[in-house]
């Protein structure tokens, strides 16, 4: 079986598949089995043959390099630019729990490493009709440790504190932030890194830049990170 790290945000857009994509081509460069899976995910365009392309698995895909099937990365791909809860409503294709972790699982038995990434921030639904299935049921499912991926400039603090004080309340494990789009000297940014550390207890597992096409820890410690 492999080890595991689910990758959330603070919200939509704070770049969570330009994260897990560092991540996984950390791994793959080191010469380990990595792959990604995205439970459902949601905005996506159609290609000539009229096929949904999950476009964050391709992006992760083609970035990494590695040779992971899009068809084996997300069971659960929409065209509505919404919550992936809504969007499966739209489009009369609802979000089957077995389903999910069936796939999931089937991942976790051909590779080593797995990164996990959430749709939008930790509290967004994937189903909500007569079932009520959330990011969070997947963590718990499957004993999920979690990175929490954040804007580096103003009002990241809030942002922070809130979503770590919902994952402790719900226990739901939490190793690290990584700030996005960090800018080195800027006294905002690392005034927020210091801030978001202090209240949290947390470390900022990595600061990384505007078009960062490396991740600068090293690998020993990022392996330590999957559960």
């Amino acid at each position: 079986m492999s080890r595991n790290l689910f990758i959330t945000g603070t919200g939509t857009d704070v770049g969570k598949t330009y994260v897990a994509g560092l991540l996984v081509k950390k791994l793959y460069t080191a010469g380990r089995r990595a792959a990604y899976f995205k439970a459902a995910m949601s905005g996506n365009s159609r290609c000539a043959d009229g096929l949904l392309v999950p476009g964050d698995a391709l992006w992760v895909k083609e970035f990494s390099g590695i040779s992971q099937s899009l068809e084996s990365m997300c069971p659960y791909v929409y065209e509505s630019a919404v919550s992936p809860h809504l969007a499966a409503k739209l489009e009369g294709n609802p979000i089957e729990f077995p389903k999910v972790l069936e796939q999931f699982d089937r991942i976790c038995n051909s590779h080593e490493f797995v990164t996990i990434e959430g749709s939008g921030g930790i509290c967004c639904p994937l189903r909500w009709d007569g079932q009520r299935i959330g990011l969070s049921d997947l963590i718990r499912a499957r004993g999920l440790k979690s990175l929490l991926v954040a804007e580096a400039g103003l009002g990241t603090i809030n942002a922070v504190v809130l979503s770590v004080e919902y994952m402790r309340s719900h226990k739901l494990p939490i190793q690290g932030i990584l700030f996005n789009r960090y800018e080195q000297g800027n006294r905002l940014h690392e005034d927020n890194k210091r801030m978001c550390e202090e209240m949290t207890g947390l470390k900022i597992v990595a600061c990384i830049g505007e078009g960062s096409t490396e991740l600068c820890i090293s690998n020993d410690y990022l392996e330590s990170l999957y559960g």
